[in-house]
Protein backbone atom coordinates (compact mmCIF):
# COMPACT_ATOMS: atom_id res chain seq x y z
CA UNK A 1 0.00 0.00 0.00
CA UNK A 2 1.28 3.43 -0.89
CA UNK A 3 1.72 5.91 1.92
CA UNK A 4 0.43 9.44 1.43
CA UNK A 5 2.44 11.79 3.61
CA UNK A 6 2.45 15.53 4.08
CA UNK A 7 5.75 17.33 4.41
CA UNK A 8 6.39 21.02 4.81
CA UNK A 9 9.39 22.88 3.49
CA UNK A 10 10.33 26.37 4.59
CA UNK A 11 10.89 28.57 1.53
CA UNK A 12 11.11 31.92 3.28
CA UNK A 13 10.76 33.44 6.70
CA UNK A 14 7.18 34.34 5.75
CA UNK A 15 5.55 31.10 4.63
CA UNK A 16 6.10 27.38 4.25
CA UNK A 17 5.19 25.18 1.32
CA UNK A 18 3.08 22.10 1.96
CA UNK A 19 3.81 19.13 -0.31
CA UNK A 20 1.86 15.87 -0.12
CA UNK A 21 3.84 12.75 -0.95
CA UNK A 22 1.76 10.57 -3.29
CA UNK A 23 4.24 8.44 -5.27
CA UNK A 24 3.44 6.88 -8.61
CA UNK A 25 4.52 3.31 -9.32
CA UNK A 26 8.30 3.35 -9.52
CA UNK A 27 9.77 -0.12 -9.34
CA UNK A 28 12.95 -1.34 -11.00
CA UNK A 29 10.88 -1.79 -14.16
CA UNK A 30 10.34 1.95 -14.49
CA UNK A 31 14.01 2.56 -13.77
CA UNK A 32 15.05 0.16 -16.54
CA UNK A 33 12.52 1.61 -18.99
CA UNK A 34 13.90 5.06 -18.21
CA UNK A 35 17.45 3.88 -18.91
CA UNK A 36 16.26 2.37 -22.20
CA UNK A 37 14.58 5.66 -23.10
CA UNK A 38 17.79 7.57 -22.42
CA UNK A 39 19.78 5.15 -24.57
CA UNK A 40 17.29 5.04 -27.45
CA UNK A 41 16.25 8.69 -27.56
CA UNK A 42 19.44 10.39 -26.38
CA UNK A 43 22.15 7.88 -27.28
CA UNK A 44 23.42 7.87 -23.71
CA UNK A 45 24.30 4.80 -21.65
CA UNK A 46 23.75 5.58 -17.97
CA UNK A 47 24.16 3.71 -14.71
CA UNK A 48 21.29 5.52 -13.01
CA UNK A 49 18.43 7.87 -13.92
CA UNK A 50 19.53 10.86 -11.87
CA UNK A 51 19.46 14.28 -13.52
CA UNK A 52 20.85 17.72 -12.78
CA UNK A 53 17.81 20.03 -13.09
CA UNK A 54 18.37 22.96 -15.44
CA UNK A 55 14.75 23.69 -16.31
CA UNK A 56 11.21 23.59 -14.94
CA UNK A 57 8.43 22.69 -17.39
CA UNK A 58 4.82 23.58 -16.58
CA UNK A 59 2.01 21.37 -17.92
CA UNK A 60 -1.70 20.81 -17.59
CA UNK A 61 -3.23 17.34 -17.67
CA UNK A 62 -6.21 18.08 -20.01
CA UNK A 63 -8.35 16.37 -17.38
CA UNK A 64 -10.38 18.26 -14.81
CA UNK A 65 -10.32 15.46 -12.23
CA UNK A 66 -7.41 14.81 -9.88
CA UNK A 67 -7.85 11.03 -9.63
CA UNK A 68 -8.11 10.60 -13.39
CA UNK A 69 -5.03 12.77 -13.87
CA UNK A 70 -3.06 10.77 -11.31
CA UNK A 71 -4.19 7.48 -12.83
CA UNK A 72 -2.78 8.52 -16.20
CA UNK A 73 0.67 9.03 -14.69
CA UNK A 74 0.72 6.17 -12.21
CA UNK A 75 1.32 3.06 -14.40
CA UNK A 76 4.87 2.25 -15.40
CA UNK A 77 3.94 1.15 -18.93
CA UNK A 78 2.58 3.69 -21.43
CA UNK A 79 -1.20 3.50 -21.78
CA UNK A 80 -2.55 1.95 -24.98
CA UNK A 81 -4.30 5.14 -26.13
CA UNK A 82 -1.01 7.05 -26.44
CA UNK A 83 -0.29 5.84 -29.95
CA UNK A 84 1.18 9.25 -30.82
CA UNK A 85 4.26 8.53 -28.71
CA UNK A 86 4.20 4.74 -28.32
CA UNK A 87 6.88 4.12 -30.96
CA UNK A 88 9.35 6.18 -28.98
CA UNK A 89 9.19 4.08 -25.81
CA UNK A 90 7.02 1.84 -23.62
CA UNK A 91 7.88 4.08 -20.65
CA UNK A 92 4.77 5.85 -19.37
CA UNK A 93 4.63 9.61 -19.14
CA UNK A 94 5.14 11.11 -15.71
CA UNK A 95 5.93 14.30 -13.84
CA UNK A 96 7.58 15.18 -10.59
CA UNK A 97 4.63 17.13 -9.20
CA UNK A 98 0.86 17.27 -9.67
CA UNK A 99 -1.04 20.38 -8.54
CA UNK A 100 -4.77 19.98 -7.92
CA UNK A 101 -7.31 22.70 -8.76
CA UNK A 102 -7.56 23.53 -5.04
CA UNK A 103 -3.84 24.34 -4.98
CA UNK A 104 -2.68 21.23 -3.15
CA UNK A 105 0.73 20.07 -4.33
CA UNK A 106 1.54 16.38 -4.68
CA UNK A 107 5.02 14.93 -5.07
CA UNK A 108 4.87 11.95 -7.44
CA UNK A 109 8.52 10.92 -7.75
CA UNK A 110 12.02 12.00 -6.69
CA UNK A 111 12.91 15.43 -8.04
CA UNK A 112 16.22 14.26 -9.46
CA UNK A 113 14.91 11.17 -11.26
CA UNK A 114 14.22 11.62 -14.95
CA UNK A 115 10.53 11.79 -15.84
CA UNK A 116 9.07 11.41 -19.33
CA UNK A 117 7.18 14.67 -19.74
CA UNK A 118 8.77 16.72 -22.54
CA UNK A 119 10.42 15.63 -25.78
CA UNK A 120 14.14 16.38 -25.95
CA UNK A 121 14.45 17.94 -22.50
CA UNK A 122 13.59 15.21 -20.00
CA UNK A 123 17.20 14.70 -18.95
CA UNK A 124 17.54 18.20 -17.51
CA UNK A 125 14.05 19.20 -16.39
CA UNK A 126 11.55 18.96 -13.57
CA UNK A 127 7.94 18.61 -14.66
CA UNK A 128 4.96 20.18 -12.89
CA UNK A 129 1.52 18.98 -14.02
CA UNK A 130 -1.63 20.94 -13.18
CA UNK A 131 -5.05 19.29 -13.09
CA UNK A 132 -7.28 20.96 -15.69
CA UNK A 133 -7.49 22.18 -19.26
CA UNK A 134 -9.89 19.46 -20.35
CA UNK A 135 -12.07 21.80 -22.37
CA UNK A 136 -10.82 24.34 -24.89
CA UNK A 137 -10.47 27.66 -23.14
CA UNK A 138 -10.47 26.16 -19.65
CA UNK A 139 -8.17 28.06 -17.35
CA UNK A 140 -6.27 26.85 -14.34
CA UNK A 141 -7.31 28.26 -10.98
CA UNK A 142 -5.87 31.14 -8.98
CA UNK A 143 -4.98 28.62 -6.25
CA UNK A 144 -2.98 26.64 -8.78
CA UNK A 145 -1.18 29.79 -9.84
CA UNK A 146 -0.26 30.56 -6.24
CA UNK A 147 0.89 26.97 -5.69
CA UNK A 148 3.02 27.00 -8.85
CA UNK A 149 4.66 30.26 -7.83
CA UNK A 150 5.61 28.82 -4.44
CA UNK A 151 6.73 25.49 -5.89
CA UNK A 152 8.91 27.05 -8.57
CA UNK A 153 10.51 29.36 -5.99
CA UNK A 154 11.20 26.37 -3.77
CA UNK A 155 12.78 24.37 -6.60
CA UNK A 156 14.86 27.25 -7.90
CA UNK A 157 16.18 27.92 -4.41
CA UNK A 158 16.93 24.23 -3.83
CA UNK A 159 18.61 23.62 -7.19
CA UNK A 160 20.92 26.46 -8.12
CA UNK A 161 21.47 24.75 -11.48
CA UNK A 162 17.95 25.69 -12.67
CA UNK A 163 18.11 28.43 -15.32
CA UNK A 164 14.88 28.17 -17.28
CA UNK A 165 11.12 28.10 -16.76
CA UNK A 166 8.93 27.17 -19.73
CA UNK A 167 5.43 26.10 -20.62
CA UNK A 168 5.19 22.76 -22.38
CA UNK A 169 4.06 24.55 -25.55
CA UNK A 170 7.47 26.30 -25.66
CA UNK A 171 9.65 23.20 -25.67
CA UNK A 172 10.69 23.39 -29.33
CA UNK A 173 12.37 26.73 -28.76
CA UNK A 174 15.20 24.71 -27.20
CA UNK A 175 15.84 22.40 -30.16
CA UNK A 176 19.17 24.10 -30.90
CA UNK A 177 20.22 24.48 -27.29
CA UNK A 178 22.81 22.45 -25.41
CA UNK A 179 20.00 20.92 -23.34
CA UNK A 180 18.24 19.32 -26.32
CA UNK A 181 19.04 15.59 -26.61
CA UNK A 182 16.39 13.99 -28.87
CA UNK A 183 18.13 12.38 -31.85
CA UNK A 184 15.08 11.75 -34.07
CA UNK A 185 14.20 14.92 -35.98
CA UNK A 186 10.76 13.51 -36.78
CA UNK A 187 9.78 12.85 -33.16
CA UNK A 188 7.81 15.95 -32.20
CA UNK A 189 4.28 16.55 -30.93
CA UNK A 190 2.15 19.69 -30.89
CA UNK A 191 1.60 20.94 -27.35
CA UNK A 192 -0.68 23.74 -26.13
CA UNK A 193 -0.32 23.38 -22.38
CA UNK A 194 -0.60 25.22 -20.16
CA UNK A 195 -2.48 28.30 -21.34
CA UNK A 196 -0.24 31.21 -22.28
CA UNK A 197 -2.07 33.50 -19.87
CA UNK A 198 -1.13 31.16 -17.01
CA UNK A 199 2.55 31.31 -17.96
CA UNK A 200 2.41 35.08 -18.27
CA UNK A 201 0.97 35.40 -14.76
CA UNK A 202 3.47 32.89 -13.43
CA UNK A 203 6.45 34.72 -14.90
CA UNK A 204 5.28 38.05 -13.50
CA UNK A 205 5.76 36.61 -10.03
CA UNK A 206 9.12 34.97 -10.65
CA UNK A 207 12.64 36.06 -11.54
CA UNK A 208 13.74 34.15 -14.65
Amino acid sequence: MKKIMLFIVLISNVYALEIINKPIEFTQLRVELTKEYIKKRYNKVVEDINIIPKMIVIHHTALDDFSKSYDRLNPEILLSDRKDISNASKLNVSAHFLVDSNGKIYSLMPETYMARHVIGLNYSSIGIENVGGQKKGDKLTSKQLEANIKLVKYLKNKYKSIEYLIGHYEYRKFENSKLWLEKDKNYRTIKNDPHKSFMEKLRKNLSF
